[in-house]
């Protein structure tokens, strides 16, 4: 499978102990393309995206901890009929990210919220928005202009998949709004 985001990007941004590669076979009812760039190119993780990593069953042997229903079910939360069997990958800020593991689509439920908005349209662009993410952060470091770098952010990613933008109330949305107005 070609994919436009590759291995030596994220390890360029998050360097080799930011990344963690899956492997490829064995994983039941995941779509070929999520599972191919997962084991090909790897999830990064940092402080603005925190993957859920560990192997362990955090929950004990009535959970299943991977599936949204098992864990929400845990902690008493209604979880929409269709998100049940999603997996969750990790967070976003404050945003818990579930992967639909049929059509690979990205899906993010804000704090404390039970909806859900689609947030990318595959993993691949949800590392697109995290390399760009993190270059961000860098150019932030050393005193870019906030405003620049939003409207960097959101055109580059814009052009990749639209789709972390057309919710206004977005995680990605809402961390450029904090950035414009100089909350970081």
């Amino acid at each position: 499978m070609n994919f436009t985001v590759t291995p030596q990007n994220v390890t360029d941004v998050y360097g080799l102990n930011g990344v963690t590669y899956f492997p490829h076979s064995g994983i039941a009812d995941l779509d070929a393309r999520t599972a191919g760039f997962l084991s090909a190119v790897g999830l990064p993780t940092s402080g603005v995206f925190t993957s859920r990593m560990d192997i362990e069953d955090p929950y004990g042997p009535d959970v299943d901890a991977i599936t949204l229903g098992s864990r929400f079910d845990h902690y008493g939360l209604q979880c929409p009929l269709e998100s049940r069997a999603w997996w969750s990958l990790g967070y976003l800020f404050t945003s818990l990210l579930a992967l639909d593991p049929k059509s690979g689509k990205i899906y993010a439920f804000s704090e404390g919220a039970v909806d859900y908005v689609e947030l990318h349209r595959d993993i691949e662009s949800l590392v697109f928005a995290l390399i760009e993410f993190r270059k961000v952060e860098n150019d932030h470091e050393n005193d870019a202009d906030p405003e620049e770098l939003a409207a960097r952010f959101r055109e580059v990613v814009e052009a990749f998949d639209p789709t972390p933008f057309e919710d206004e109330e977005s995680q990605w949305s809402l961390s450029l709004e904090e950035l414009e107005q100089g909350i970081w």
